[in-house]
């Protein structure tokens, strides 16, 4: 129960920060060409665009399948990595808390949790009411490769949090309330979907899709903040380590890479993409 309303609460937020990038993100001239809810869901559901949603929902039952993987006692899988990154790294992390302030902590868990989610939601939807198609295509490419990429990973090789990981370093995020903890257990129960770091890699994707696909100046300049603030958040909070980072950038670079690169030959390949051709 505390999940749901965990999970309902987040959503909330998120509706109303969209609300509000509505009249602040989007150009004024496209927003007089914006009829309402009948206009979005017609533009949801033209050809250009559904087969992103579609593929948005096999991307979430990949993910909730991890979870009832992650739970499996006899699941084979390599724990040796994090050994190896707790060889490399030491508490180097800690650092991130040498100066803890409740005032920081409530702000960093604000933008980990719907500051990371507002980024890539409404980065989909502004492309979608602007109608560049072709960006979008790239967009949802580049996700799904990450997600793709990180998946395996998270199955085979487990890297708990640096915050109950570490004596060093407290689990901040977890640690504000039983209600976050068990919101974030429902996506993670063993604390330990750690490398690569999605938040790192979605958020470095989709700034660098803003700031080099697009032209909305404002969604640029909140886009690459916020994805700074992402990359503080995830340290200063107890939860990644600094491979678990590096490994996020990456990944996030390479699959915009590949995205933007390559995105019209990789959708040729896909069925659902066909009527965007």
């Amino acid at each position: 129960m505390k999940a749901i309303f965990f999970q309902l609460l987040v959503i909330s937020v998120i509706f109303l920060m969209t609300i509000a990038g509505y009249y602040v993100f989007l150009p004024a001239g496209q927003r007089k060409q914006f009829e309402g809810i009948k206009h979005l869901n017609n533009q949801i559901m033209s050809p250009h665009v559904y087969p992103y949603l579609i593929l948005a929902g096999f991307i979430y039952l990949l993910m909730k399948s991890q979870v009832v993987y992650s739970m499996q006692p006899k699941m084979i899988y390599f724990p040796q990595l994090a050994q190896y990154i707790l060889l490399l790294e030491g508490s180097k992390v800690s650092y991130f808390q040498m100066v803890i302030n409740p005032v920081l902590t409530y702000v960093s868990a604000f933008i980990y949790l719907c500051g990371f989610s507002y980024l890539l939601v409404f980065t989909f939807l502004l492309l979608i009411l602007t109608r560049q198609f072709k960006v979008l295509q790239e967009y949802s490419i580049a996700f799904i490769l990450i997600y793709l990429v990180a998946f395996p990973f998270y199955i085979f090789t487990p890297v708990k949090v640096t915050g109950y990981s570490l004596p060093n370093v407290v689990p901040l995020l977890y640690n504000l309330d039983p209600i976050v903890r068990e919101g974030l257990s429902v996506v993670d129960p063993l604390l330990d979907n750690c490398f690569p770091s999605l938040h790192a890699a979605l958020s470095v994707m989709a700034m660098l899709i803003i700031v080099l696909r697009t032209d909305f100046k404002r969604f640029k300049i909140f886009a690459v903040a916020v994805t700074l603030a992402i990359q503080f958040t995830i340290f200063y909070l107890g939860i990644h380590w600094i491979m678990d980072f590096i490994a996020g950038i990456a990944l996030g670079c390479l699959s915009y890479y590949i995205a933007t690169r390559y995105g019209q030959y990789i959708a040729s390949y896909i069925p659902l993409f066909g009527s965007n051709k």
